[in-house]
This record gives C-alpha cells, sequence and structure tokens, in this order.
C-alpha cells in the first residue's frame, strides 16, 4: 500500500479536488490570510491562486515528494515565495509565533494525530493570529453519520489513511483556538454520496 499511497493518492487528490465550484470555497478559505503563512497539506498548491495580496511567504507542510512535484508548476506561476518547511504537521522545526496566519484545507482528515497538528499551529502561529481551514467530515445528519462510519475503514484504505468520521471545528475548539465563524453542509463541487462530501468551512483565532 505504500506505492499506492505515495504515487496514486496525490495524484486522484489532486484531480479530484479542482474545479471552479471548490475553488471557490478555497478562495473563501483563504481570504482574510496576511503576512507569512503556514499551510498544512500543500499537497498540489491548489490554494496557491486564491491567496490574497497581503499574503507575503508560504511555509508548506507536505508529506508526500509526489504531491510536492504535482505543485511545482503551480508554485513557478505564484508571485508568492513557497518553501517546503517540513514533512510532518505533528512536528514542525519552526520558532514559536513565527507565522502570522495558518491555513489548512483537505488535510486534517488525514494527518494520523490531528489534535498534535493542530497544537503546532497554536504554537507556529502568533497570538491573534488566524487559522483558516476547508475540510470534509462528520455529517450532523445521523442518517449520513451512520454511512460515513461504515464506509470509514474503507476510506482510510483506499484514501491513505483520510477518515470521514472526524469533525473539523470541534477538533479546532479543542485544542483551545477560538472559531470566529464556521458552515457545515454539503461543499459545493462535489457529486457523489452525502457521505463523501460533507465540509466544514470556517476561521479560528489563535
Amino acid at each position: 500500500m505504500a506505492w499506492w499511497t505515495e504515487q496514486v493518492v496525490p495524484r486522484v487528490t489532486d484531480a479530484s479536488l479542482r474545479g471552479r465550484a471548490l475553488g471557490e470555497s478555497r478562495a473563501r478559505a483563504c481570504a482574510g490570510l496576511t503576512g507569512r503563512v503556514l499551510e498544512l497539506g500543500f499537497a498540489g498548491g491548489l490554494n496557491l491562486v486564491h491567496l490574497p495580496p497581503e499574503v507575503e511567504s508560504v511555509g508548506a507542510v507536505e508529506p508526500s515528494d509526489t504531491g510536492w512535484r504535482l505543485s511545482e508548476k503551480r508554485r513557478a506561476r505564484s508571485s508568492v515565495p513557497v518553501e517546503r518547511i517540513g514533512l510532518d504537521g505533528q512536528s514542525i522545526a519552526a520558532e514559536d509565533s513565527s507565522y502570522d496566519s495558518a491555513l489548512c484545507t483537505f488535510t486534517l482528515c488525514t494527518i494520523p494525530d490531528a489534535r498534535t497538528a493542530l497544537a503546532e499551529v497554536r504554537r507556529l502561529v502568533r497570538p491573534r493570529g488566524m487559522f483558516h481551514f476547508l475540510e470534509h467530515g462528520l455529517a450532523t445528519d445521523p442518517a449520513t453519520a451512520r454511512w460515513q462510519r461504515r464506509l470509514d475503514p474503507w476510506q482510510q484504505r483506499l484514501a491513505g489513511g483520510c477518515h470521514l468520521t472526524r469533525d473539523p471545528g470541534e477538533l479546532v475548539e479543542e485544542s483551545g483556538m477560538l472559531l470566529a465563524w464556521l458552515e457545515t453542509g454539503t461543499l459545493p463541487g462535489f457529486s457523489g454520496p452525502a457521505a463523501l462530501t460533507y465540509g466544514y468551512l470556517g476561521a479560528a483565532r489563535v
């Protein structure tokens, strides 16, 4: 499964998470980011085109070499300098309060220990800085949530450890960050069963 996770999953993810409608959600997730931005799960760099002009640079955490290679052309086209600063969002070699804001899209579902990763965000983002996120996760509808729990083991095997049953809003609050706003529901731009397309879009103050 290592070959599948490293070679296939990043390419499938990059192809499936593009698109105009989903790009609008990415743009909303990026709106308001400023200064030096920490991005967990940089992947193919699909957020670069949506960064506001107030962003000065991006410190990218990306475990997949394939994902990083997929981002090469997007990085070359972007006016925002990007540095790959680590492979593991649970342990990032950077100084405390060294970033102004942070971004995470379709990543909290896959990080083995999301709580530890969010603790790193709190450590690395300056006090009163913002954390913006766009994720899929546990539905509020009980019937959909039951299907998510049934499908979760298969999702983890086929999608590189991705979980369907995490609640990103709850995880962010548990980390000690203060939610500024949160929207939930079926993600625009996705087709398929509700169990796979329920999303969370929001921002929190560190």
